[in-house]
């Protein structure tokens, strides 16, 4: 049976959680939404509030009486620092606990499996973080990798992105001063989205490869191996372009961001602008590329039945390109009348590194 102290952490937790997924709430919203009594209510809150977590956000309009006051998170209350390892660059990203990015940074640093490479790592982190006004307020470090992790072994079990195999994760914690943790990219990525909007859904991560993730229930589904969401090594075209983990016609030879800036472009930025110029190339490069990746979409909306978060680097900019992936996705899917499922991802850039920095937010919730 739980205690009382038990009870009320529970109680608080509840409370911020919502509150953090609500933006800007009121304590009438919270009473109903979580059935809980208003004196129940009253008394977290304003415990929440003299404790610096919660914090009055504005007014609502008034129906007659006094003006309700809204609250929502304080941002300055605790931070937390994603970091973002890919095989040529490191993105770090300072994230409040409105989950805005307060301050972002990336850089051009090849993987290696040396220790000099976790050394460096931790210097330009704590050279990142070192204009921070309060240190104390971080709560730690969530790193972003590539590939498959067990949590329970500490390490990396395969990562065809770096080259790695069965990498230990403890010489890369023990290099930071502060608590760090590790996700995959393709969940960090997911975590990052409010996935309280969403019952099931799956990320699909379109950056220099492809990754993917998915909740059901609106929690992480791993599968047996962890391996569950690698949509980039489903065969798309048999026989097709060779993939860089050694076989034929996967996804993500013709829908990663590097299917794009192959050949010609050093970045998917000089595509974009290539693109918008009306570059009779890029327009072919691009009419291909959203063509398979409409089938991908289909083959994953007839596999899966959920939303659809379409993320990663080519995932920023596909809100201004749905109406053609909408026309292409439609010509595969004849069993959907409209592509509603279709989402924009939450963060156009570095969304890894917010999805693992968020995850000592949830820490910090579960224990408040």
């Amino acid at each position: 049976m739980a205690s009382k102290t038990e009870k009320k952490n529970n109680t608080r937790s509840r409370i911020v959680s919502y509150v953090m997924n609500n933006t800007d709430t009121s304590k009438v919203e919270i009473s109903k939404n979580l059935n809980m009594s208003m004196p129940t209510v009253l008394s977290n809150v304003n415990e929440l509030m003299a404790g610096g977590v919660l914090m009055e956000t504005g007014e609502y309009a008034s129906t007659g009486g006094r003006k309700a006051k809204s609250i929502g998170i304080n941002p300055g209350y605790r931070y937390a620092m994603g970091i973002r390892i890919t095989a040529n660059h490191v993105g770090m990203t300072l994230v409040n606990m409105r989950s805005e990015i307060e301050k972002t940074e990336r850089v051009r640093m090849k993987f290696s499996q040396e220790i000099s490479y976790c050394v460096e790592l931790a210097s330009l982190a704590k050279k990142f973080l070192g204009d921070m006004d309060e240190p104390d307020k971080l709560l730690g470090i969530g790193i972003s990798i590539p590939g498959i992790i067990s949590q329970e072994q500490h390490l990396v079990v395969k990562s065809h992105a770096l080259q790695i195999e069965n990498y230990s994760l403890n010489f890369l914690e023990q290099a930071f001063s502060c608590p760090v943790c590790f996700e995959n990219d393709a969940n960090a990525a997911m975590l990052a989205e409010d996935i309280n909007q969403y019952q099931d859904a799956i990320y699909l991560s379109l950056n220099n490869t492809l990754g993917g993730a998915f909740c059901i229930d609106r929690k992480l589904f791993a599968g047996q191996n962890r391996k569950a969401g690698e949509f980039g090594h489903m065969i798309l075209v048999p026989g097709g372009r060779k993939c860089y983990c050694g076989k034929k016609g996967c996804a993500d030879a013709y829908c990663a961001a590097s299917a794009l800036t192959a050949g010609r472009y050093e970045t998917l930025e000089q595509f974009m602008e290539a693109l918008s110029y009306g570059n009779s190339e890029a327009e072919k490069k691009w009419a291909e590329y959203l063509d398979h990746l409409a089938v991908l979409i289909s083959n994953l909306r007839m596999a899966y039945d959920m939303d659809i978060i379409l993320g990663g680097e080519v995932g920023g900019y596909l809100a201004d390109h749905m109406i053609p992936l909408g026309e292409k996705v439609m010509e595969y899917n004849g069993f959907d009348c409209d592509i509603r499922y279709l989402k924009n991802c939450t963060y156009r850039k570095e969304a890894s590194a917010v999805g693992a920095a968020k995850h000592f937010f949830y820490e910090l919730i579960r224990n408040i």
